[in-house]
């Protein structure tokens, strides 16, 4: 088989296709889900002219009546939309304490806002809630090429944070389809998993420190340089993964790895044919590799790490309608041909002949067993960036079915695809496509169910089977995209009821008047 070259993308594809979204607007969130809004304050003048006082008039947006605001007010997905009238962005954590002590005092709710790329409803208001865009808390502060520390605010998008840090040979420890607008801040808000949990860990192992503006503008300077610091309870985690409703982040101090100097890519597939005797592969380097069952996906990764160890750092699954979606909406070219599963599988390392040698024998492995059918592999930087298009792609590719229902779930690994199957036997010939890809490494599903347009029909035959099914296999309803506003309800699923009281009493403790980010995370 010959390796098929594949499209070339311009320099601004990423962010196009992450602002692509299903046409028409949602209906305004509180009126959709019948939310009774709190008896919180409402906006006046004398509001106004105090924060125009404080920041300059041009820091703070109104709503003119003519959906001014309606890119603050609607969500990525477009599937909540909330009914804010002010906009503030600050520019200091001070302005912010000064914010957030005034509206505690005037018992105005507010709800943070990053780059808004969440896939929950968490960033964007329910009702009336003012919005604290943080885009202007963007500075990198500091990266130590020596200690590997970078320190930045909290509204520094992801990809330009990891550019500074390569200029030092350094790589920010988490990567993301969005990282061309989310913020890392956002990051830390959801504790986001991404694509290489499998070689770095998450958040919460990486952060060294945090500033967080707590309710009643209290500044709590965590900040920390040092990877070892027992010294009393470790505060920084309540906010790695709270969403914006114990405190607003505005600062981090996150350990970043070394850069590797060799990277290789393999993608693979599997025939379902008994008939397929003849197994190719052609080496290039990411690993892109074409397997018949999810018997031999499991197979496969269990031999990734037994063979390719210390310079595994990703091992993706995508199924044969993730990748259809790919392909097809974005006239992309698969350098394999379409098989029932898919995996993208990245080394990387210090020495490009030593991990070549582990990879090719590992490779080799997987063929002769009869896992892997076909694939192809390279370590040219833009067939990698190719390759990794074709996985990246997929939300936004789905998104343009129709409408797309999304989940986030962590499962048992030997369970890992069964509920694919299981839910489009459940929802039938109501949704257009029923898929599953995501990251095989730490057992993060993203399911996905596409339709022709919303239906609230087929949105009841998924929620909360879904839950239900994830519950019973003992998986977590929200892997890495947090709870926000659409998953409230189930967090009941996978948290006990003495866990949830315990939350209230954190949430009331930094909280008591309730301003930050209502009607999120706890019910």
């Amino acid at each position: 088989m010959r390796f098929q070259s594949m499209l070339k993308f311009g320099n601004g594809v990423r962010n196009q296709c992450r602002m692509y979204m299903a046409s028409g607007l949602p209906e305004f969130t509180q009126k959709h889900y019948n939310v009774k809004r709190n008896n919180y304050a409402i906006v006046d003048d004398k509001d106004v002219s105090f924060f125009n006082s404080l920041m300059g008039a041009r820091y703070v947006l109104q709503d003119a009546g003519a959906d001014d605001l309606l890119c603050y007010n609607v969500d990525f997905l477009r599937s909540v939309r909330g009914n804010s009238k002010l906009v503030l962005r600050p520019g200091t954590t001070q302005e912010i304490s000064e914010i957030l002590k005034y509206c505690n005092k005037r018992h105005l709710a507010v709800c943070p806002q990053g780059g808004n790329t969440g896939l929950v409803g968490g960033a964007v208001p329910v009702c009336d809630e003012i919005i604290i865009s943080m885009s202007r808390l963007n500075k990198v502060l500091n990266i130590d090429e020596t200690t590997g520390i970078a320190s930045c605010e909290a509204a520094c998008i992801l990809e330009n944070l990891d550019a500074k840090a390569r200029e030092k040979g350094l790589v920010v420890p988490i990567d993301l389809g969005a990282k061309s607008s989310c913020h890392i801040g956002g990051n830390l808000s959801t504790n986001a998993g991404g694509l290489r949990v499998l070689r770095y860990g998450n958040l919460h192992g990486s952060v060294l420190g945090v500033e967080v503006v707590l309710a009643n503008g209290t500044i709590l300077d965590l900040m920390s340089n040092f990877k070892k610091d027992n010294t009393g309870y470790h505060l920084k985690h309540l906010f790695i993964g709270s969403e914006g409703t114990l405190g607003i982040l505005t600062k981090l101090a996150i350990l970043c790895q070394t850069a590797s100097s060799s990277v290789h890519v393999a993608f693979v597939g599997l025939f379902k044919s008994s008939e397929m005797t003849r197994y190719e592969i052609i080496f290039i380097t990411p690993h892109f590799l074409g397997l018949n069952s999810f018997d031999s996906v499991l197979k496969t990764f269990v031999n990734a790490k037994r063979y390719l160890g210390e310079i595994l750092s990703a091992c993706e699954l995508i199924d044969e309608s993730s990748l259809d979606a790919s392909v097809k909406q974005y006239n992309l070219k698969s350098p394999i041909e379409n098989y029932p599963f898919h995996m993208l599988i990245e080394t990387s390392g210090s020495n490009a002949t030593h991990d070549s040698e582990k990879l090719n024998f590992f490779l080799e492995h997987c063929m002769d067993s009869g896992d892997v059918l076909n694939g192809t592999v390279t370590n040219e930087v833009g067939k990698i960036e190719e390759i990794w298009k074709l996985r990246e792609l997929i939300p936004t590719a789905l998104i343009r079915d129709g409408f797309c229902f999304k989940y986030d779930i962590s499962l048992p690994l030997r369970s890992f695809y069964d509920i694919v199957p299981v839910l489009e036997g459940h929802v039938g010939k109501l949704a257009k496509r029923v898929c599953g890809y995501g990251h095989l490494g730490d057992s993060n599903l993203h399911l996905n169910v596409s339709c022709e347009k919303y239906s609230r029909e087929l949105y009841e035959r998924i929620e909360p089977f879904i839950y239900e099914h994830t519950a019973k296999l003992k998986g977590s309803v929200s892997a890495e995209h947090g709870i926000g506003f659409t998953k409230k309800n189930y967090l009941k699923y996978s948290k006990s009821s003495e866990a949830i009281a315990m939350m209230r009493e954190v949430k009331k403790l930094l909280d008591p008047t309730g301003i930050l980010n209502p009607y999120k995370v706890l019910n």
